[in-house]
Parts: structure tokens; sequence; C-alpha cells
């Protein structure tokens, strides 16, 4: 595919620690972001937790309610990556709110019947310090297809910790050989798959 074909990727970070704080959910969902740029592709990062993203399953929940602006980000863009955190064995709640909000998209569809979000490809990163990314990711690979994401090859990208250690992945001196590969796969196959939908979208059924 043409790597001239301008991108957009939206990515909400869902660690539960409020900016300007470290986190490692936003530390992978960078490098991702500077992988996905080589690509020309223009990602702007939401740390979803400094926002007032209501509880519910519609589109918009009312007054004060920060999801509609982020939706409408997430509509404009090609991509969508979700990086989240690894508590007591899930997601993080931010990451649940999120997934439970984007439930409204399966009400939404354009004039031919697809879903708005057809033609968009989802994105996974995952951090934690106790084993279950492959179960986490799972999940959200799982929701983001229902709603209507595409899930490229290769993914996710994370990293787990040692079992009952205290080191975090920002913490870390380098990245990890074989996490820096998923990265920079994760980036590649994303960009291509989004490049491909951009003017291949699904058929109207």
């Amino acid at each position: 595919m043409e790597n001239t074909v301008p991108l957009k990727a939206l990515i909400l970070v869902c660690s539960l620690t409020p900016s300007p704080a470290k986190s490692s959910s936003e530390h992978m969902a960078k490098q991702i972001a500077a992988e996905m740029d080589k690509y020309g592709v223009t990602s702007t990062l939401i740390r979803a937790v400094d926002h007032d993203i209501k509880p519910g399953v519609e589109t918009d929940m009312g007054e004060g309610d920060a999801w509609p602006q982020i939706r409408r980000q997430m509509l404009e863009a090609d991509i969508l990556l979700i990086a989240t955190p690894i508590w007591v064995g899930h997601p993080a709640s931010v990451t649940q709110r999120i997934i439970e909000r984007l439930d409204a998209e399966l009400s939404e569809t354009d004039d031919e019947g697809r879903l708005l979000t057809y033609g968009k490809v989802g994105a996974v990163a995952v951090v934690g310090n106790e084993d279950g990314a492959h179960h986490v990711s799972a999940e959200l690979f799982q929701a983001l297809s229902d709603v209507g994401f595409s899930i490229p090859a290769g993914g996710p990208a994370y990293w787990v910790g040692e079992a009952m250690q205290s080191t975090d992945y920002i913490e870390l001196e380098e990245t990890p050989e074989m996490v820096a590969k998923t990265i920079k796969t994760l980036a590649a196959n994303s960009v291509h798959l989004a490049r491909f939908l951009k003017n291949n979208n699904y058929p109207a059924v």
C-alpha cells in the first residue's frame, strides 16, 4: 500500500492515574505512536481518566459527558488504539467504561446500513505486573470486533513483569527485544490494514 495515504490514529490511554503522573500504558502507547508516525500516521493521545466519561451505553449521556467529543475524534480516525494496564487480572475500569460506551455504535449506521466503525482498525496495548495479557487482549479484541472494528494480524503489543514484583514497564532501562518487535509489528500491520480499508470498506449487506 502507498505510504503517502494520510491516516489518523486515536490513542485512548486507560491508566487509572491522571496526568501528569507517569504511566506505563502511556509509555507503550507513545512507542507505538512513534512507530506509526514512520508510516505517516498522525496520532492524538488522550488519557481517558483526565476526562469525565459518563457511565452508560449511549453516544451522549448528557451534560458534562466528555465522550461525545472523544467519539468525534474516534470517528475521524482510521485507527483506534486502546492502551490499558492489567488490574486484578482484567482491563482497568476506565477501559471497561470505554467498551460500554462503544456499545452504542451498534445502533449507528451510514446511508448503506454499515456501522460507522466499519473500515476502522482496532488495536490493543497491555501492560501489567501479573499474567493476563492474553486474557485482557482477548476481551478487548472481541469487544472491538463486535462493534465494527477490524483487528490486524500480529496484535497485541504487551508486557507483563515478573509475578509478585513491583517493577513497572516505564521503569525498564530499555524495551525488551521481543516487546519492541511486537510494537513494530502492531504499528506496521495496523497501518497496512487501515490503508487498505480506507479505500476498500466492507460491503453493505
